[in-house]
């Protein structure tokens, strides 16, 4: 079976997950490839940091960051875990729905060692990773697309994702016009 690994910052939408199955012909070959999801799950340590970080730094408040009251980084950990999972239950179905053999893990590494572990691990012939425009990350290389290009002996490719398309009535849209 031809094993792929795909590395997602975020849920996959319906756009999405109907061409990662279509790169691989899931819906017309099931069963030739086997696709395993890696998303990764945020520090909320360095999440909670980098937010009192910019507060503390901003000129309009000049309170240190010492001074805010505790925060209790370990169910703040909890729910950023649990909404990974769901994102990827979400994006595991998604491919499922569309043929594809899948599975998949929320991880805590650093996204291109743990990219690297599991092509390793699952003896992968290619690798996808599917974020949205990083153009500064891109044009300096540092982009996970070129780290695992650098370090991985698998075709590495990378898709920028796609948001479905809007239903008339939701109220998240906005008409950029009227802004």
């Amino acid at each position: 079976m031809y094993e792929v690994v795909l590395l997602i910052e975020k849920p996959l939408s319906q756009v999405d997950a109907g061409q990662i199955a279509g790169l691989y012909g899931a819906g017309t070959h099931p069963g030739r490839t086997h696709v395993h999801v890696l998303l990764p799950v945020e520090d909320a340590s360095a999440r909670v940091e980098s937010a009192l970080g910019s507060i503390a730094a901003s000129e309009v408040l000049a309170t240190s960051a010492l001074n805010f009251p505790d925060v209790d980084l370990a169910k703040i950990q909890a729910e950023i875990v649990e909404r990974s999972q769901a994102a990827l239950e979400e994006s595991l179905t998604a491919l499922a729905d569309r043929g594809c053999a899948v599975d998949g893990e929320v991880t805590s590494a650093e996204p291109v060692e743990a990219l690297s572990n599991a092509v390793r691990e699952r003896q992968a012939s290619e690798v996808v990773i599917l974020t949205r425009p990083h153009v500064v990350a891109e044009f300096f290389h540092v982009d996970w697309t070129s780290k695992a290009r650098r370090r991985l002996g698998v075709p590495c490719l990378h898709l920028i994702e796609h948001r479905d398309p809007a239903k008339p009535g939701d109220p998240s849209v906005r008409d950029e016009r009227s802004v």
